[in-house]
């Protein structure tokens, strides 16, 4: 096989359709490639109505469905597909992790695969991710460390121009194929060779912080990671979680503890304390100064308390495991 698409549906049932309506004309340009659809524990009833999806729109000669009893997170379902394709008879020399949230533009599958195909030293490659209205999204990134999370929670702009090369997005947008640290999972093309370098995606985190932790470990295994302008992918972002740009909602307690074990488990103790000292001094004189100069509040709601309530100076160092928040 050249290539397998996973697709992993969490309460997004209809964005999911929609994503596989945009995928029916692209799929077909790459030879040997298939979609699968992990119905990730939403319900049976979501199961039938993908399973509808699928059968009546003709897609079942490119596209399967498959399903779990409960919600496994993205690492988790993904896997769920990615493991057994990998010892299978026939696996696939390319994995892409599509959102569910997200259609397909025009040859964006094919340029992604062509790229892989004519740089055969890369290990990952990401979409350029852009908003219905076609304005760019932050993919791709650098890597965290204690000066950009200072930046994001200090936001001062003087500080943000010293700081500007250690900036987690990157701006301006680069325009060719580059390499950069990390992309978003949400169109993340992954080569065999990375897989059997360093294994699937970390279950441990459940969601988040799973992309920038597959691509630091790719690179420390000599798979660097490339953005890939030419595939244009839109992305819903937040439609699943509710968690987008703007948004005020609270951070889930599981959001901190993924973050938490990324740090712990790639950095160790020290420097995940200076991470999170870092931020958390930062965003306090971040809302002293926003209590000061008054406005709309655009932050998370509690973000400040919660990031000190789930900082390793309270949660400690032993490296968390990230576990369904609904059971």
């Amino acid at each position: 096989m050249k290539l397998l698409v996973v697709i992993v549906n969490y309460r997004i049932t209809d964005l999911t359709i929609a994503c596989l309506r945009s995928l029916a004309d692209e799929i077909v340009r790459v030879d040997a490639a298939k979609v699968v659809v992990c119905e990730n524990g939403t319900g049976p009833e979501h199961v039938e109505k993908l399973r509808r999806a699928i059968e009546e729109n003709g897609w079942g000669g490119w596209c399967e469905l498959t399903w779990l009893c409960r919600n496994c997170g993205f690492t988790g379902g993904n896997n769920a597909v990615i493991r057994p394709a990998l010892a299978s008879s026939d696996p696939p020399e390319y994995v892409l992790l599509l959102n569910g949230d997200t259609l397909v533009r025009p040859h964006a599958v094919e340029a992604l695969v062509a790229f892989m195909d004519e740089h055969q030293q890369v290990g990952i490659a990401g979409s350029r991710l852009v908003n219905p209205d076609g304005t760019d999204q932050g993919s791709p990134f650098r890597f965290q460390g204690i000066l950009s999370e200072l930046d994001r929670g200090l936001r001062l702009g003087v500080v943000s121009r010293l700081l500007s090369r250690w900036s987690v997005v990157i701006r301006p947008k680069p325009r060719e194929a580059c390499m950069v640290d990390w992309v978003s999972g949400a169109s993340m093309i992954i080569r065999r060779a990375v897989f059997e370098a360093i294994g699937l995606l970390d279950e441990g985190l459940f969601t988040y912080f799973d992309d920038i932790d597959f691509c630091l470990n790719a690179r420390r295994a000599g798979w660097p990671t490339w953005y890939v302008p030419e595939s244009v992918v839109v992305h819903l972002e937040g439609a699943a979680s509710g968690i987008g740009p703007g948004s005020v909602k609270p951070r889930p307690k599981y959001w901190f503890e993924a973050r938490r074990r990324f740090f712990l488990k790639n950095y160790g103790p020290l420097y995940a304390a200076l991470v999170d000292a870092a931020f958390i001094g930062g965003y306090a004189l971040w809302r002293v100064r926003r209590w000061l100069q008054g406005g709309v509040d655009t932050d998370p709601v509690n973000m400040l308390a919660d990031a000190v309530r789930e900082s390793v100076f309270l949660r400690g160092t032993r490296v968390p495991v990230v576990g369904n928040p609904e059971s």
